[in-house]
């Protein structure tokens, strides 16, 4: 008999549905019956209502636990959600975050504590909910959502993800869109438009209509582009624009507010000067540099003859592709071409001077009638120079004086993405993640089509009449976007209401002035004459929130608290607001709390560096990651190893000694260490010596045992990567070797290409360890394990476990796992995997480590090796071992044991990687889990 206490089959359906039973699992079609699943999404003069309706039958004759799992745009707000239940209404109710509390704190003690919504790649959130169904009955779930369909190159998108495990026997997408300026043109694009399942989409078109249809019979769902039993597996991307034949732009009235959409095309492009600032420390290291250099190969080339551009490169040093702006002539964009290929990854992060030198080369070079643009692409915080966040900001504000934007690009998530916002939104830009990825290049090309055409300056838009409004004041309109205002109407009686817009076109004053009667800009049909008064909210309350990095006092609590009012009075789910989620269960509730951008994603250890004394007292020094620092800032050292007094290493530092008797130690959350900081530490800095290894171009090294003494407060230490130590025993003989992978990396752990098995690891950013851990096993069996639960698909079923649940087991052909406590016993073939949860001072990482392989098998990977050799080489100082015929420099480490759950100190041989798995780290890497 398989035991089960909490066993969950994940139906995805435009998210997902995760089932649990308290009895052994059976086939997801024989105990649950979802035979109804339905998306209507209503655009209104580009406001989006969709409601997501499913329908699911329990068709066992005991109760089941159902988790309801639907994917929703980061933009949107959820406004209702409800669950209908033997005829039982039960409302999602949005209160002020300190009334939910009681709640909140109920979920967080679950283990919930990021609420019932949380990112999901880079557009999408993830809304869940469960509720226990009696047998041989029926549940309904509601989800209301809300957006405003922002304008991007020329076009609006809405997107609709659908990704169910079954096909859904009346599964429907309707999607109706209303225009009252017409609409240009319509496109329907996605995985869900191709292949037999495009018969399935139908498009009919009126003048200011349009609907979308998409109706898949089962058999469809079954035999599209990437669909197999499971059902559908994919998105439907709507895009669309509308006729602008008044320069004017449109304005729409309902219900006493307005909208005005403003996006002249009928200007003249006006000349730009750009200043690339592009970060080129150490952690751009790869693919990252790689991408960035592609990216500014294309841009050069689409910049426009008449533009004038320049290339600064940081690392802790500012580096000039030239002094000053050039015009964009073939000859200068072909040397920056040359420039942007030499591009190479080193070094600390100074951010500070990067900026202010960029500020400095366009006030430098005016230019009349043209538009001037900063761009800073960063993938870290500020390690070098100055590296206090607010003065960085004050300085760029008071350099910058509101003349130009500054638009900040954070490379990955280790960057420190609320300080690049706030920097943008204080100098009138705004700031764009670029995620890590195979397309970052693509990214980055598209946020510089976005701004590549600017088209006014200083825009100024006023209504009389007209109050409460949202922002009517930008410093600069882009070809292909669109500015939206909209407010209240003070007088309803009025015939006539008046907009007017001025601006600077190619270094003249225009004005665009126009007076609509009040009749005609009111045709909104009566099933939508709301929307006005929610897009007013919705687009209110975004920026109410963007201000509050900016303001402080009196203003930031007054303006938090009239987005809070508007918040609860149109029931969206803010930063602010709370959603109750109310179960039948008596005494049960869920929240759901807004997530930030970026959402559950991991930051960077050094993000924020904080001077950490030493000799405090805290966790053994080899607890965690092991840092090393890799800037070529001026006064960055390495010292030779030294003696030093008896007794255990300092608790507050992690060590990671250079093989050959340079003992590294660093404080965890530091900074670069200046030269005259050696003599304080007790040396000269006459002893100081350069220094590099497989890891690093240069490093601060200093020896193991050093005097209990606290830096002084002025001394930071930054530029410090994190790494990961791996143990391999070593045969006949007691110590095993250990050596070091920088982290975050995704790493092939184990493969074996006859079995056809693989099992690859992503490292954690901040922590040791692990955050997944990804299996594969023939064609048909995926495992992956996170830190919250362990997710396996063997083609047909997927099977939830939760770390917390108690012992498990689940059988497949060829695939055992048994859970019991933080320990996932794995095997695959004939080979078995244990993958532990450590829970260590309030971290959580996963650790796989390999039980069993099979024999007289050359096994790929990290984990390949089951053993090594070696010998000691006798007398030899530094010390060193003798392994494949080489003689390598070694140096002895006390290390944690991930391995096992109790992780015992044991001391090992710290080697170079290379010496070990006779390769570099990124023969070890992967791009794909």
């Amino acid at each position: 008999m398989v035991m089960m206490d909490r066993v969950a089959f994940r139906l995805i359906l435009f998210g997902a549905f995760l089932i649990s039973a308290t009895s052994a699992p059976v086939e997801k079609k024989q105990n649950v019956d979802i035979y109804s699943f339905y998306i209507n999404s209503t655009v209104s003069s580009r406001y989006a209502t969709t409601i997501i309706t499913s329908r699911v039958a329990n068709k066992l004759s005991e109760p089941q636990e159902i988790q309801f799992e639907v994917k929703i745009p980061k933009n949107a707000f959820i406004s209702k959600f409800r669950m209908i239940i033997e005829g039982k209404t039960y409302d999602g109710v949005v209160k002020k975050k300190e009334e939910a509390q009681q709640q909140y704190n109920k979920a967080v003690s679950r283990g919930e504590s990021a609420g019932l919504i949380k990112s999901v790649g880079r557009t999408l959130e993830d809304f869940k909910t469960s509720v226990t169904v009696a047998a041989n009955s029926k549940v309904t779930f509601e989800l209301t959502y809300e957006e405003l369909l922002k304008r991007r190159l020329g076009k609006y998108e809405l997107l609709i993800n659908a990704q169910p495990m079954q096909p859904v026997a009346d599964f429907k997408i309707d999607v109706h869109i209303q225009e009252n300026p017409g609409i240009s043109f319509l496109e329907v694009k996605g995985d869900l438009n191709t292949g037999d399942l495009a018969s399935a989409v139908k498009t009919t078109r009126a003048d200011k209509d349009a609907w979308v249809t998409f109706y898949p019979t089962r058999d469809q769902q079954t035999k599209c582009t990437n669909c197999a039993e499971n059902g559908l597996n994919g998105d439907l991307i709507i895009t669309y624009d509308v006729n602008r034949g008044n320069p004017k732009g449109e304005v729409q009235i309902s219900n006493g507010y307005f909208v005005h959409y403003f996006a002249p095309s009928d200007v003249p492009r006006i000349p730009k000067n750009v200043v690339f600032i592009i970060d080129r420390s150490g952690s751009m290291h790869g693919r990252k540099i790689r991408q960035t250099r592609s990216a500014l190969l294309t841009i050069l080339n689409d910049l426009d003859e008449d533009d004038h551009f320049g290339l600064i490169t940081f690392d802790a040093e500012i580096d000039f592709w030239k002094r000053e702006l050039l015009q964009a002539t073939k000859a200068n964009r072909e040397n920056a071409e040359s420039f942007v290929k030499r591009i190479q990854d080193r070094g600390a992060t100074n951010i500070n001077d990067a900026v202010l030198a960029g500020v400095d080369m366009i006030n430098r070079n005016p230019r009349k009638g043209t538009a001037s643009i900063l761009i800073l692409l960063t993938d870290g915080d500020p390690t070098a120079g100055e590296t206090n966040i607010e003065k960085i900001m004050a300085n760029v504000k008071e350099a910058i004086g509101s003349k130009f934007p500054l638009y900040c690009l954070g490379f990955g998530y280790d960057v420190n993405f609320d300080f690049l916002t706030k920097m943008s939104l204080e100098n009138n830009a705004v700031a764009r993640r670029i995620y890590e990825d195979s397309d970052a290049d693509i990214q980055l090309q598209g946020f510089y089509d976005e701004v590549a055409v600017p088209l006014l300056t200083d825009i100024q838009l006023s209504y009389a009449g007209g109050k409460h409004l949202t922002k009517s004041s930008f410093g600069l309109y882009f070809n292909g976007s669109e500015i939206v205002v909209s407010g209240q109407i003070t007088d309803n009686s009025v015939e006539t209401f008046t907009t007017e817009v001025i601006a600077v076109s190619k270094g003249n004053n225009v004005m665009y002035q126009d007076t609509v009667m009040m009749k005609d800009a009111s045709d909104v049909k009566p099933e939508n004459e709301d929307f006005m008064q929610r897009l007013w909210a919705y687009l209110t309350v975004k920026q109410l929130l963007e201000r509050q990095v900016l303001l402080k006092g009196k203003e930031q609590e007054d303006e938090k608290e009239e987005a809070l009012q508007l918040s609860l009075k149109y029931q969206f789910v803010t930063p602010l607001t709370s959603m109750v989620v109310t179960k039948p269960q008596e005494g049960e509730v869920d929240v759901a709390d807004k997530p930030k951008e970026g959402g559950e994603s991991p930051r960077y250890p050094a993000s924020q560096p904080r001077l950490v004394p030493y000799g405090r007292s805290g966790t053994p020094g080899f607890s965690h990651h092991h840092y090393i620092t890799t800037s070529r800032q001026p006064g960055l050292h390495a010292l030779p190893g030294l003696p030093g007094p008896p007794g255990p290493p300092d608790a507050s530092i992690n060590y990671a000694r250079h093989p050959g008797g340079s003992h590294r130690a660093f404080l965890q959350e530091a900074s670069v260490v200046p030269k005259d900081t050696f003599s304080f530490l007790g040396f000269d800095q006459h002893d100081v010596v350069a220094h590099s290894d497989l890891l690093l171009s240069s490093a601060v090294i200093l020896p193991t045992h050093m005097p209990r003494r606290t830096l002084p407060k002025a001394t930071s230490v930054a530029g410090l990567v994190p790494v990961s130590r791996f143990l391999l025993p070593a045969v006949g003989q007691s110590k095993p070797l250990c050596f070091d992978v920088p982290v975050p990396n995704k790493l092939k752990l184990l493969e074996d290409s006859a079995s056809e098995f693989s099992m690859n690891g992503e490292s954690t950013h901040r922590h040791n360890g692990f955050r997944r851990i990804a299996l594969h096993y023939k064609s048909n069996h995926d495992l992956v394990i996170d830190k919250r639960s362990i997710k396996y698909n063997d083609g047909q079923n997927n099977v939830e476990f939760l770390w917390d649940q108690e012992l498990t087991q689940h059988n497949a052909e060829g695939v055992s796992l048994i859970l019991q406590s933080n320990e996932l016993d794995i095997t695959m073939g004939n080979i078995r995997i244990v993958v532990l949860l450590h829970k260590i001072n309030g971290q959580v990482f996963l650790w796989p480590a390999v039980r069993q392989q099979p024999k007289d098998v050359v096994l790929a990977g990290i984990l390949g090796k089951s053993d090594a050799s070696y010998d000691e080489i006798q007398g030899s100082q530094p010390p060193s071992l003798k392994i494949n015929n080489q003689e390598v420099k070694a140096d002895l480490e006390d290390v944690k044991d991930y391995r096992l759950l109790s992780a015992p100190v044991i001391r090992c041989w710290l080697v170079s990687f290379q010496a070990v798995m006779k390769g570099d780290v990124s023969d070890f890497t992967v791009t794909k889990m």
